[in-house]
């Protein structure tokens, strides 16, 4: 009996032991999403946390939705035309590329130069030519003994030497019956003074423009650069980068303009001084012809009154 009972509870026992692992599934399925929900706490807060690939792309530009190009990349395509730029620059480039006032002030001063080298053309034949004709004739008087002599050398050569000698007879002409020779000298010498000035405006005919254009074609082209650097400034402050290679052809534009200046001053002002002395020289042959002129009136005024007191003492024998 003892056997049998123990049998039995055995029995029990094992069916119990059967009995309890599907009751206890249920408990460890529901207690398994606790223990995966714990540790996803600290990964979901730690989600926002992006891997370093990331970075570049959030700090790439965006493109804009119409289609137009960036800053950046209009700063690069201003970089490339101006690099283009400086490759073909050139002076009649950089003209050409100028603003209006400055290109006038540059056309002004290429016309001021031209002027310049013209008068100096001009200057240079008309007064080598004078002064040959002056020397040409004080040779030929210079063995004259009156007047009327001197003007048969000179022949019919327009010179200012053949316009003393007309003076010199005028004067000794309308004053015909007058004894006072000293009178008769100084109207001759008013005369000659007369034409020694407008000699002298005559030669210096041109030399007044020479000395503008050397005194202000400086301060004009300073002007044209002046102008050109301010529009420089403002397509900088428009562009908003100071690139040299984008401020460099405004730059040199108006530098042109200043050089274009020093091209025209500096010819002008050489060949006014060079004309200055060679007038002076002329002036000074001029002066020597006065002074032929008025010795030949002496002399003839000195025959006269010698002719006339010979006369005067043959009519009293």
């Amino acid at each position: 009996m003892k056997n049998m009972s123990f049998s039995r509870a055995m029995i029990f026992a094992v069916v119990c032991a059967l009995a309890m692992p599907p009751l206890a599934v249920p408990v460890l399925a529901q207690q398994a999403p606790l223990a995966q929900q714990a540790p996803s706490a600290p990964v979901a807060q730690a989600a926002p946390a992006q891997p370093p690939a990331a970075l570049p792309q959030a700090a790439a530009p965006a493109v804009p939705a119409d289609g137009t190009a960036t800053p950046a990349e209009r700063e690069a395509k201003t970089l490339k035309a101006a690099a283009a730029e400086l490759k073909e620059l050139s002076p009649w480039t950089m003209f050409k590329s100028a603003d209006v006032v400055v290109k006038a002030v540059m056309i002004g001063l290429a016309f001021a130069s031209l002027v310049t080298w013209t008068i100096f053309i001009a200057k240079m034949v008309e007064l080598a030519v004078v002064q040959r004709k002056v020397r040409s004739a004080l040779t030929k008087i210079a063995d004259a003994r009156s007047l009327a002599e001197a003007q048969f050398a000179l022949g019919s050569k327009g010179s200012v030497l053949a316009s003393f000698l007309a003076a010199a007879m005028r004067e000794a002409r309308l004053s015909a019956g007058i004894s006072s020779d000293a009178g008769i000298k100084e109207r001759a010498a008013s005369s000659f003074a007369e034409i020694v000035r407008a000699e002298s405006r005559r030669v210096r005919l041109g030399m007044g423009l020479l000395a503008t254009i050397g005194a202000t074609s400086p301060f004009v082209g300073l002007f044209g650069t002046v102008w050109g650097i301010m529009n420089s400034f403002i397509g900088i402050s428009k562009s908003q980068t100071t690139n040299l290679a984008v401020v460099a052809p405004g730059i040199a534009e108006a530098l042109l303009a200043t050089a274009i200046g020093l091209v025209a001053a500096i010819p002008a002002v050489i060949i006014y001084n060079h004309f200055a002395r060679v007038t002076k020289g002329y002036l000074e042959l001029v002066n020597r012809a006065s002074g032929a002129a008025g010795r030949l009136l002496s002399r003839d005024l000195d025959r006269t009154h010698v002719s006339g007191g010979q006369r005067s003492r043959g009519a009293a024998e």
